[in-house]
């Protein structure tokens, strides 16, 4: 059975939706060019890919991997749209490493594209009534408890309170993630896993987008306190747009191997994909999910969370990653080392492949070591990966 090697973990940067430099740049842009970048880096010769796996979390109809192969020149690469919500991009990766370690397939591109910025909105209509909508990511229905669908509750509120984490500390943890990812920037960490990309602004000028443009340096306690919660006709609720993820556009995918292949061909693998998961939990405590596949993640591995070298949790809510540090007894230091969903922002669809990404590059800079990823996922749902640097 081959192991299941990345020999390319690439990036764009990460724009803020709606009013930042993707606005007017379409998901299938963003894929093609992410996809060509991930081949190009790999060495990969473009007519040895069998598949492409993308995630496109939210946005309903068409085949992003699909259209994204056509655009590449790849017509032969049939394309395959993956979707579980935030974890979707880990869910590819995942995916790839076991179709590789099947037999089935020797070369896949994993990852995910998110644009929120141009995304489709929709809403259902509730059966049995004629001017009641609502939207589908994680309906009231059939779970009927009347909170899965707001995501400021089932993610990061009810996790706080199921925990017990004050406002204080999701307001510390979110403040630190910016100066981390805003350190990180300014000493060039980032460089070598974003691939810039033109674009066309909302003024019409055309410039090369490379820098993430969610994290604020500035950010600091006293501000943040300053934020109203975001439902404050609930006692006590602390969640605020401070204390929480950015709405965002960017994509990220990595080159997936056989590690026979990655000989026959003399490329260097960057990193070995050792396990995966996913699971369901409560929609009530979505936010437990990242906790739980973090667990069985370790558990396939043969893993204790003391073995890792370095943690990504992102930061849907900054009450996720620190709920699974006080669960889990991890390390604050080894957590989002350069920040998360809080600073770089969470571009859905492309955040768990992002993660793994930066993992990568961080892993190797250090001479080698275990990564894990992990994540919540509407509805209640986790998935999480473990890669492994060779020292």
């Amino acid at each position: 059975m081959p192991e299941a090697v990345i020999v390319s973990a690439v990036r764009t940067a990460i724009g803020t939706a709606r009013k930042g430099s993707l606005t007017e740049t379409p998901a299938e842009v963003l894929a093609t060019h992410i996809l060509r970048e991930a081949i190009d880096r790999s060495g990969v010769p473009g007519d040895r890919v069998d598949d492409v796996m993308f995630a496109e979390a939210m946005y309903g109809g068409g085949d992003l991997a699909r259209y994204a192969a056509v655009d590449a020149g790849l017509t032969h690469v049939p394309g395959q749209a993956v979707n579980r919500h935030c974890a979707s991009s880990l869910t590819t990766i995942g995916n790839a490493a076991a179709n590789i370690r099947a037999g089935m397939d020797r070369v896949v591109v994993a990852g995910g594209v998110q644009s929120t910025s141009l995304a489709p909105t929709s809403t259902w209509r509730v059966p049995g009534t004629q001017d009641q909508f609502e939207d589908r990511i994680a309906p009231t229905f059939p779970y009927s408890d009347g909170v899965t669908d707001d995501v400021t509750l089932s993610v990061g509120w009810n996790v706080a309170q199921e925990v017990g984490i004050s406002r204080e500390e999701m307001d510390a943890w979110a403040v630190r993630s910016h100066h981390r990812a805003a350190a990180a920037t300014e000493a060039g960490k980032f460089l070598d896993e974003i691939a810039p990309i033109k674009v066309t602004t909302k003024d019409g000028s055309t410039i090369d987008f490379a820098v993430d443009e969610h994290p604020r340096a500035t950010s600091s306690l006293e501000k943040v306190a300053t934020l109203k919660p975001l439902h404050p006709e609930i006692e006590g609720f602390s969640i605020t747009a401070g204390n929480a993820s950015g709405m965002n556009d960017a994509a990220a995918a990595v080159t997936i191997v056989g590690d026979d292949v990655a000989a026959e061909l003399g490329l260097t693998p960057l990193a070995t994909v050792r396990a995966w998961s996913a699971v369901g939990v409560e929609p009530r405590v979505t936010g437990l999910g990242a906790i739980e596949a973090a667990k069985k993640v370790l558990d396939r591995a043969g893993l204790q969370a003391a073995d890792i070298d370095l943690w990504e949790i992102n930061e849907a809510f900054a009450s996720v990653p620190v709920a699974a540090c006080k669960v889990l007894d991890l390390d604050e230091e080894k957590v989002n080392i350069y920040g998360s969903g809080c600073s770089l922002g969470h571009p859905v669809a492309a955040s768990g492949t992002r993660m793994i990404v930066t993992l990568v590059h961080e892993l190797r800079r250090r001479g080698g070591g275990l990564g894990l990823a992990t994540m919540c996922a509407g509805g209640g749902q986790g998935g999480a990966v473990i890669i492994e640097v060779a020292g």
